[in-house]
């Protein structure tokens, strides 16, 4: 394989990251991979923009940005949008960066089953269809013959699924337990650092860009939840959706549990506790100074595991060019197993 024809679905913050990103890395691919990575189409939630010769992804970011629209990218934009686009442009990888849906998993679903259909590799950052219908995502990949990462969606930035399976593939792993939502954690961090109430630090995360104007998927710990369903399934063989986590957020924590736990050398975090006993996601007090002390965006987990004993990893939980960067390391693997 020479060259490598990818399609983003989804324009958001995180198909805009992967754009940025094949643009800044391109040559770094092609040195690792011997592969040209060419991207040629993407989508956002109404319209596109296709061309089987490349889109620039500059430009791509540029029309999304000042016009609010793909369709409106100079010569190839387009009114086609869903599914339709994988049918309009020949393509050896799915990109899929559409918004996270706890409901019914859509678009997300649909479309990486149709690219399993079509024999093509799918890259997500999409937790959705992952934390509801793990096993028959996974095993429609195997049946088709094709890969199917997922990096992205645990942790942005902090390797923890290809971590764990290939630097501790000789180890059993007994449990994980973290810090995997960078919205809450930079709350909390927050509240403890200024004392300041829930309700104020919430806004002014919205303002910054860190908190989502609707914020629930994250202080309420649905996201958290998801990401321990995804890591239950992939790491621990345990077959488990959404339904099987217990889940309480952050949203009824005030500065007075906050001050109180800080009298005692406490501090207060949104962990996700990933075990065959346990399903969890939950405020839970954790000592000052250790592991779990981790400030502003950050993620961790510590790995348990019967031989290396725990193993801590620690990276950017959010942002753009840190999802996307997940996303790439799992492009590039994909193209390495291809050489």
């Amino acid at each position: 394989m020479d060259e490598c024809k990818v399609i983003i679905m989804g324009f958001g913050s995180v198909g805009q990251g992967v754009a940025k990103a094949i643009s800044m890395k391109k040559d770094l691919i092609k040195d690792k991979t011997g592969v040209d990575i060419k991207v040629v189409a993407a989508a956002d939630s109404s319209s596109s923009a296709i061309s089987q010769e490349g889109l620039d992804e500059e430009l791509l970011v540029k029309t999304k940005k000042e016009e609010g629209k793909l369709s409106a990218y100079p010569e190839f934009g387009s009114d086609k949008n869903g599914a339709d686009i994988l049918d309009a442009v020949e393509y050896d990888c799915l990109i899929e960066a559409t918004p996270t849906n706890i409901v019914d998993a859509e678009p997300a679903l649909s479309l990486t089953f149709k690219a399993f259909e079509q024999g093509k590799d799918v890259v997500t950052s999409n937790k959705g269809h992952l934390a509801l219908k793990f096993r028959e995502v996974v095993e429609a990949a195997e049946k088709a013959g094709v890969e199917f990462k997922y990096e992205a969606t645990v942790g942005g930035s902090m390797p923890i699924i290809n971590f764990t399976k290939e630097t501790l593939a000789s180890c059993e792993i007994k449990s994980i337990k973290g810090i995997l939502n960078g919205t809450t954690n930079y709350i909390l961090s927050r509240m403890t650092s200024e004392g300041s109430e829930y309700e104020v630090i919430l806004k002014e995360s919205q303002e910054l860009g860190i908190a989502e104007t609707d914020p629930t998927q994250d202080v309420e710990g649905i996201d958290a939840a998801c990401k321990t369903v995804i890591l239950a399934n992939s790491l621990l063989g345990i077959d488990a959706t959404y339904s099987d986590v217990k889940v309480e957020g952050i949203s009824k924590i005030n500065s007075q549990a906050i001050e109180l736990a800080k009298k005692d050398d406490y501090l207060i975090k949104l962990i996700a506790e990933v075990s065959p006993d346990n399903l969890q996601v939950s405020p839970r007090l954790v000592k000052r100074g250790s592991s779990y002390d981790v400030s502003g965006t950050l993620n961790m987990a510590t790995i348990k595991t019967d031989l290396a004993n725990e193993v801590s990893v620690i990276g950017l939980g959010a942002g753009s060019l840190e999802t996307a960067s997940a996303m790439l390391t799992d492009l590039i693997s994909i193209l390495k197993n291809k050489i």
